[in-house]
């Protein structure tokens, strides 16, 4: 790595880095794409409604050719970035803080045959490694919360996108005018003292030469995401022994059930944004 990373993105590296965390994001929440789904029923499984978000992020960048060049920041297993390969022929840069997820990505990449598409970087988005104007499509999902500096980050993604280039992402949020304290439970959970909000992220990007074009508010899907979830780890505790550590999942269980209780209170927000590149 070029820089140290921030406290924030370390402790959010050694977090996916663990044995624990591997195994529970690759075997419960959804195997390639570790992100929030969008559901046609409440007990789909979380891959299809995964992927459904995937397609759906892919609709909205669209047009997406052979020559786009993509970047995903926080790719995760590198599911989307496989996706858009596959499906469009275009070149994927993944830049993503845990080695041990981008070792998962680089050999599902081999196995799919798409190594030659897929370019799976070590690093944080708060220092992109790419050049000014480098690249066409920066894509996100539900990565950019786990930085300290996501002023920093925003104005990262405008700096490597070409003048007119554009940035579709998610991000879990907490609402603009949320209560102060009504969070805590679930910021301490994930070592954080904020969240992002759609406010922040429109004022953020516009200041930094980036227009909004469409923001889709899908923050029903959060709660039942995370209930999802909640629902399969609860039912997977045998298979998974050996996998992840009781404590871990009694941990994560607890989490997620503050989620959703965060979710159904009205505090939190989720939704697909998509601003350009101003060519002015």
């Amino acid at each position: 790595m070029s820089a140290p990373y921030s406290e924030v993105v370390e402790t959010a590296r050694n977090y996916y880095n663990s044995e624990d965390a591997d195994n529970f994001y690759f075997h419960v929440w959804g195997g390639e794409d570790i992100h929030i789904g969008i559901y046609q029923h409440a007990d789909e499984a979380i891959a299809t409604a995964s992927r459904r978000t995937v397609e759906r992020m892919a609709t909205v960048a669209a047009p997406i050719t052979p020559e786009t060049r993509v970047l995903d920041i926080g790719s995760g297993f590198g599911g989307a970035a496989r996706y858009l390969a596959a499906t469009f022929g275009c070149t994927v840069t993944c830049l993503n803080l845990s080695e041990k997820e981008n070792a998962r990505n680089r050999a599902m990449n081999r196995e799919q045959g798409l190594e030659d598409r897929i370019d799976v970087r070590d690093g944080s988005f708060e220092s992109i490694p790419l050049a000014e104007t480098s690249v066409d499509l920066v894509w996100s999902q539900d990565a950019i919360l786990h930085s300290g500096e996501r002023e920093r980050v925003i104005a990262e993604v405008a700096r490597v996108l070409r003048p007119g280039g554009r940035f579709v992402f998610t991000d879990p949020m907490q609402t603009d005018d949320c209560p102060s304290g009504v969070l805590q439970p679930v910021l301490e959970r994930i070592h954080l003292s904020t969240l992002g909000s759609f406010r922040f992220y429109r004022t953020t990007a516009m200041d930094n030469g980036l227009e909004e074009v469409e923001i889709i508010d899908l923050t029903e899907q959060l709660a039942v995401h995370y209930s999802r979830v909640g629902e399969v780890l609860e039912r997977s505790r045998e298979q998974l022994a050996g996998k992840i550590s009781a404590n871990y999942a009694a941990r994560m269980q607890d989490g997620l059930t503050r989620w959703v209780e965060a979710g159904r209170a009205g505090y939190l927000r989720w939704g697909i944004m998509h601003f350009r590149k101003r060519t002015d």
